[in-house]
C-alpha cells in the first residue's frame, strides 16, 4: 500500500525543508527549488511552492493561487513534547500556542517558516 501524502504549499522549499527534517522527515526527492518530497514513517509531505511548483501551484479556474496557511494540519507526534518545543523555539520556528494540555495528552501549534500549521501531539501514557 503506497503511504498518505499531504501537500502543503510553501514560499521557499529550501527554507521549509530543515525545520522538517527538525521533525524527523528525511528528504526522498529534491529535484528542483520549487518542489521537494519528504517522508516520516508512512507520511509522504509534498512541499511546493504556488509558483514554478508544477500543476499544485496553477491558478484555480477563478484565478485564486495556491497559498500557504490555514488551519487544516499535520499531527506529528512526539515523545517529549517540552524538548521538541524548546529545539524549534531555538531554531527560530513561531508558534500559534503555548503547550495545552487536553485529555489525551498535550500539543503545541508550530508555524513552518511559510506559515503552514503543524501539530506537535505527545500522546498521555496509558495508565
Amino acid at each position: 500500500m503506497p503511504p498518505v501524502s499531504v501537500r502543503y504549499i510553501v514560499d521557499d522549499v529550501e527554507e521549509a525543508i530543515p525545520f522538517y527534517e527538525i521533525l524527523g522527515f528525511d528528504v526522498e526527492m529534491h529535484p528542483g527549488p520549487g518542489f521537494a518530497m519528504l517522508r516520516r514513517q508512512d507520511l509522504r509531505l509534498l512541499l511546493n511552492t504556488a509558483e514554478g511548483g508544477g500543476g499544485a501551484g496553477q491558478a484555480m479556474t477563478d484565478g485564486t493561487l495556491p497559498a500557504p496557511g490555514g488551519w487544516n494540519r499535520i499531527q506529528v507526534v512526539v515523545d517529549d513534547i517540552e524538548a521538541t518545543v524548546a529545539e524549534l523555539v531555538s531554531a527560530g520556528v513561531s508558534f500559534r500556542s503555548e503547550v495545552i494540555t487536553g485529555r489525551g495528552g498535550k500539543q503545541a501549534l508550530a508555524d513552518d517558516p511559510s506559515g503552514n500549521p503543524i501539530e506537535l501531539f505527545q500522546q498521555f501514557e496509558p495508565t
